[in-house]
């Protein structure tokens, strides 16, 4: 049975993932980073940005971009918990990307308003996250779980759904997974290196974000 939608979302998860080719997995240690690269990621044609939940940083990076970069569209990764999803949603979060799926995650999402892409790695939790009526899915660690093999695999019994691998992809082989009829976009976290954040080298993250735009989706 769904989930109960209680606040609608601005964006569908599937409109999240089609927006572009591909949405940067984003780790900020300084806030003082936010903005300007924010900036420099939509001056490049990438608007969906996946700020993770991975330092204490992370919800004021959100809430700087949310209120200084209008087209700029925030998410939150790493989101585990309602409480996770709570304080994205205060802080100006769009859409959530979870590294697992749970139902509690789920409806705490739908609550809060913001779309998810449930991480998923295995049938039985593609098959879960479908009974609470999601269909576009982030397939995490996609390169340790099996890759492009694993995704030609599920398009028969899951012909219904999209997803979007994320762990492993580089700008190598993104190409191979976005070949595939059921990969919608890949998520990577090679558009914004860490060197690149330190030395606020903003030049570097547009190009970077023009390449990725760049790349043909099937």
């Amino acid at each position: 049975m769904a989930l109960n939608p209680l606040k609608e979302p601005q964006l569908t998860a599937l409109q999240v993932m089609q927006d572009a080719p591909v949405i940067p997995v984003i780790v900020l240690n300084d806030v003082a980073h936010a903005v300007p690269m924010a900036r420099a990621l939509v001056a490049g044609g990438i608007r969906m940005l996946e700020v993770t939940l991975r330092t204490p940083q992370a919800l004021a990076c959100m809430e700087a971009i949310a209120k200084a970069v209008p087209d700029a569209v925030v998410g939150a990764g790493t989101v585990r918990s309602a409480a996770d999803a709570k304080a994205a949603a205060n802080a100006g979060a769009q859409f959530a990307v979870s590294p697992g799926y749970t139902s509690a995650v789920g409806q705490a999402c739908r609550d809060q308003g913001l779309s998810l892409l449930p991480g998923v790695a295995t049938g039985s939790e593609i098959m879960m996250a479908q009974e609470d009526g999601y269909t576009a899915l982030k397939f995490f660690p996609a390169l340790q779980a099996g890759g492009s093999a694993m995704l030609k695999a599920w398009g028969g019994p899951f012909f219904d759904v999209r997803f979007c691998p994320t762990g492993g992809v580089t700008p190598q082989n993104a190409s191979e997974f976005l070949s595939l009829p059921n990969v919608a976009c890949v998520g990577g976290s090679w558009l914004v290196p860490a060197d690149a954040l330190a030395q606020g080298d903003w030049a570097r993250i547009e190009k970077l974000a023009r390449e990725a735009r760049q790349i043909k989706r099937a």
